[in-house]
């Protein structure tokens, strides 16, 4: 626990830092704290704050900074933020956009707006669906290349390449098509990997082992598809990304790799309200220069996704907490209204 006055200064200096991006020296933490004490006294004090790993000094400069713990300090005890009611959203800039007839419309518009408040990163896990398959087909392209092609109900077309590990001939390409069409044509994708595991027996071990690859690569990509990412270019305008282009470039991995963004917002999923992770702190952010901040959105009671925005730690987390707060009241809604109609 830290006594009031180290208190005072530790806000001073993580609000000081989050403004301007720079050391913050005693003779300005004086002033940005309002309290009358001498540079020696908040000497002492810092250095204190620094045994606890709350602040660090860098290498070049007399001035200190927060660290992951000392951000997760100023965030979980000196922040305080009035959740806003859904009849106060309407002002909000962009919110109007939330308004569509298709929900993934909304997930889109979503992501959009969250970039567009936070100047930053917005990411949405997309509610989970069932992927149906109205008709699929299988072209053999070369001895070990099959092309998958599988239609939606909706006429979306989706093609997918597997490698069988023995030669399949065109016509028994065929026969798997027409006994899938046939049997399961209408069926979610995971109603079909059962069904064919319960009657692989009654199959050629190659044709339904393709079948049931087939059924299981259709499924990875829908769930790939379940995160919706904005603005991954904002991080170019950031300082502390800017001057290191390799950071930049991992960064720019973990938004098209996505793996790592879905496990933080399934975890997010499990949270009430707005939660905050840090980077360096956990291995769930991946690197110790970002943080997020995310909130599930519900519909009709139930949790039906998660969003968020992804940043700098260096971010105004009140300001990020009100905007993430807003939209998943605001995407709620929508959704709602999309699945009243």
């Amino acid at each position: 626990m830290l006594d009031e006055r180290s208190k005072v200064l530790l806000k001073a200096l993580v609000e000081r830092y989050i403004a301007e991006g720079q050391p913050v020296g005693s003779r300005t933490l004086s002033k940005a704290a309002g309290l009358d004490l001498s540079p020696a006294t908040i000497r002492n004090v810092m250095s204190d704050l620094e045994e606890l790993g709350l602040v660090t000094s860098p290498h070049t400069s007399a001035g200190r900074i927060p660290t992951p713990r000392g951000y997760r300090y100023f965030v979980d005890t000196m922040l305080t933020v009035r959740r806003a009611e859904l009849s106060e959203l309407q002002g909000l800039p962009g919110a109007e956009t939330l308004v569509a007839d298709q929900p993934r419309q909304v997930i889109n518009q979503a992501a959009q707006l969250l970039s567009q408040l936070s100047h930053f990163v917005g990411v949405v896990r997309v509610p989970k669906r069932a992927v149906v398959f109205r008709h699929i087909e299988f072209l053999r392209l070369s001895e070990r290349r099959v092309l998958v092609i599988l239609v939606t109900p909706e006429g979306e077309v989706q093609n997918r390449i597997l490698h069988p590990s023995v030669e399949i001939t065109q016509d028994q390409l065929q026969a798997a098509a027409n006994y899938l069409n046939a049997h399961c044509a209408g069926l979610t994708l995971d109603a079909v990997r059962e069904r064919l595991r319960g009657e692989v027996e009654a199959l050629r071990g190659e044709i339904a082992a393709l079948m049931v690859r087939a059924v299981e690569a259709s499924t990875e990509e829908a769930q790939r598809d379940d995160v919706v990412i904005a603005g991954e270019r904002n991080l170019l305008e950031v300082d502390d990304f800017a001057r290191d282009m390799d950071n930049l470039r991992r960064l720019f991995g973990l938004f098209e790799q996505k793996t790592q963004i879905m496990r933080l917002l399934d975890i997010s999923a499990q949270a009430d309200g707005v939660r905050i992770f840090i980077g360096g702190e956990s291995q769930v952010v991946p690197y110790e220069e970002l943080s997020v901040v995310s909130a599930p959105f519900e519909v009709d009671g139930q949790v039906v996704g998660t969003l968020g925005v992804i940043g700098p730690q260096r971010m105004p987390y009140e300001r990020m907490i009100q905007i993430v707060d807003i939209t998943a009241k605001l995407v709620g809604q929508a959704l709602g209204q999309t699945r009243g109609e």
